[in-house]
């Protein structure tokens, strides 16, 4: 294993999940969807965070973000914040990389990097941890300042459609014509 200047694990790393619907964290089992054995190229993602993070709009806070997630199909999306004068409606990168997600077809999120504008690893807030949980779920892998963690780390008590005592959404894959 390679270490970077941060102590952070620089190597590529592969999803090693077990293939069942229950996956396990370092805070016991979770409820998740099916398991991905797809190998996650954790560079890649960190280099392409790096590169649309210098892309955001950020002339208030001058704190940009970029985000890059690996999807279940292995599309690499992306997104960056855009902030706005009326500081409620800013998007965060996380929305970004979700609408890209939806507007190529749909699917799952599996891995995402989340950088700032020197390419520090960043942790989502909390509003985007809840919209990363209905795209990714409990397995959701992230990379953060304290090396990979899942969804099921950073959001233990997530609130999600078992909640609702409602019938899950379905995920329809859209043809890209």
């Amino acid at each position: 294993m390679s270490r970077d200047a941060t102590n952070r694990d620089t190597t590529p790393a592969k999803d090693t999940t077990p293939a069942k619907d229950t996956t396990t964290s370092s805070s016991g089992p979770v409820r998740g969807r099916r398991a991905r054995s797809r190998a996650i190229d954790w560079d890649a993602l960190r280099l392409a965070a790096r590169e649309v993070c210098a892309r955001a709009y950020a002339p208030y806070s001058h704190f940009s973000v970029g985000a890059a997630a690996l999807a279940d199909d292995g599309r690499i999306l992306t997104g960056c914040n855009v902030e706005n004068a009326a500081y409620g409606v800013v998007l965060c990168a996380e929305c970004g990389v979700v609408s890209q997600l939806h507007a190529t077809g749909g699917g799952s999120l599996i891995a995402l990097a989340y950088v700032g504008a020197e390419g520090q690893p960043l942790t989502p807030c909390g509003r985007c941890r809840q919209l990363l949980w209905e795209q990714g779920g409990p397995g959701l892998q992230l990379d953060t300042a304290d090396g990979i963690k899942t969804m099921a780390e950073l959001l233990p008590y997530a609130f999600d459609v078992d909640d609702l005592g409602t019938p899950p959404p379905t995920k329809a894959r859209r043809s890209r014509t």
